[in-house]
């Protein structure tokens, strides 16, 4: 078959201050699993080009090969089978969840892989089957897929977007067939991640993981809605549903953080507490809204006790962004008696666990985690964009950091470290 070549185009140090337990640790590090030693050569779907269902591709990607060795290359991304989408992606912004896999510490983190999973793209191609999308569509792809199957009883409920129908090989960075579509230039075969993969130009993902979008969306602008800042809205509005004239403090000022803060704003939040051992972040936050910024490292005492001090029996709710297990601990302890709820975003390293004494729940608080916000993919990504583009959800403030190329890849996660930077985006 002809093959193509196609132009080119991390958790806060808050346990410290509370006088906790350390950050990570590299021994605490998800060991490398290789994968193209158990995996099976890529494979075409034998389909044509000139039917808008693809042949063979060359591009270039950012391929993660270990721990710490992110290089950039050609690959091969094989067409899309059934029930599959092959975009052309035309931007990606850079999430932590990116680097915490990058630098060993995702216990599902295979090796090599291309990872990304917050981007904005156009649908190039399609497999037998696909009916939702078509050629030209502009589409966010997203990590949580939506099946809407009959039988999903996770799609039917409004408690969940946590569809599981294609989890298990989405894990295991492969297809829903068992295979994968990208390739080295030399033949061995590269994992997916998050059913993503947007460090590249060209990616292949399931149709149920492809939220179309109104085709007027700046795609280097929404892309962010991929994951992060959907993410921060989504646990304040819908996983803690808070009410309006609540109390709120959020952990963590980056970008999931500020989106949180900025979510409590619109909801009418009387009061929101910024924590963060940064005080460069406070200027930010008090623009998104936040009307009280903390430091931990400027208290004499446990930032739990400083917060219930303030507000007499603890504030409404409270928010972990910062992956740090210690932190989900003291945003719990410092929840309103009788009836606080605690939201636990941030992704720890693997090996952590939480803690906390019983007496903490028995008292009335509730500890929940959200996983993209709660929102259904399919359905609710598409409103958010609306939203944005009717001027209600105002974004560009994330966007700090702009790149050319996938080859700038490496300068996007540098910025992405620097403690200025909320969101890199790389334009391909």
């Amino acid at each position: 078959m002809k093959m193509m070549r196609v132009p080119l185009a991390g958790a806060l140090a808050l346990g410290r201050a509370l006088a906790l337990a350390p950050a990570r640790s590299s021994s605490l590090r998800a060991p490398a699993r290789a994968f193209a030693s158990r995996m099976p050569e890529v494979e075409d779907a034998g389909l044509k080009w000139s039917t808008g269902t693809g042949a063979p591709l060359e591009c270039r990607a950012a391929v993660a090969f270990g721990v710490d060795d992110l290089r950039t290359t050609d690959v091969v991304v094989a067409a899309p089978k059934a029930g599959e989408v092959r975009l052309r992606v035309v931007a990606n912004a850079l999430c932590h969840t990116d680097i915490y896999t990058l630098e060993g510490s995702d216990p599902e983190g295979l090796f090599p892989s291309i990872l990304g999973h917050e981007a904005g793209a156009i649908v190039e191609s399609v497999g037998e089957g696909v009916t939702s999308v078509k050629v030209g569509d502009k589409v966010i792809p997203c990590y949580t897929p939506q099946c809407r199957e009959a039988d999903c009883i996770f799609c039917a409920s409004p408690k969940t977007n946590l569809c599981p129908k294609i989890r298990g090989t989405q894990g295991r960075g492969v297809m829903p067939d068992g295979t994968t579509r990208f390739k080295t230039a030399d033949g061995a075969p590269v994992a997916h991640f998050m059913g993503c993969s947007t460090f590249a130009e060209y990616t292949v993902v399931s149709e149920i993981s492809c939220a179309k979008i109104d085709d007027s969306a700046d795609l280097a602008k929404v892309c962010m809605l991929g994951c992060g800042v959907a993410t921060g809205w989504g646990a304040a509005w819908k996983t803690a549903n808070m009410e309006a004239d609540a109390s709120v403090a959020v952990f963590g000022c980056g970008a999931v953080g500020l989106a949180v803060i900025q979510a409590a704003k619109i909801r009418g939040a009387r009061r929101i507490f910024a924590v963060d051992t940064n005080p460069d972040k406070f200027d930010i936050a008090t623009e998104f809204g936040a009307t009280d910024c903390v430091n931990p490292l400027e208290l004499d005492g446990p930032v739990a006790a400083h917060l219930v001090g303030l507000t007499q029996w603890g504030v409404d709710y409270t928010f972990d962004c910062t992956g740090n297990t210690e932190v989900m601990r003291a945003a719990l302890e410092c929840a309103h008696r009788g009836w606080g709820v605690s939201v636990v975003i941030g992704v720890a390293a693997a090996g952590h666990e939480i803690a906390t004494r019983p007496f903490q729940l028995v008292t009335g608080r509730t500890w929940k985690g959200t996983a993209f916000g709660g929102f259904k993919s399919r359905d609710e990504v598409p409103e958010l964009v609306d939203r944005v583009l009717a001027g209600d959800l105002p974004i560009d403030a994330y966007i700090t950091h702009n790149f050319d190329g996938v080859d700038n890849t490496h300068a996007a996660i540098d910025a992405l470290h620097g403690g200025d930077c909320l969101r890199a985006v790389v334009s391909y």
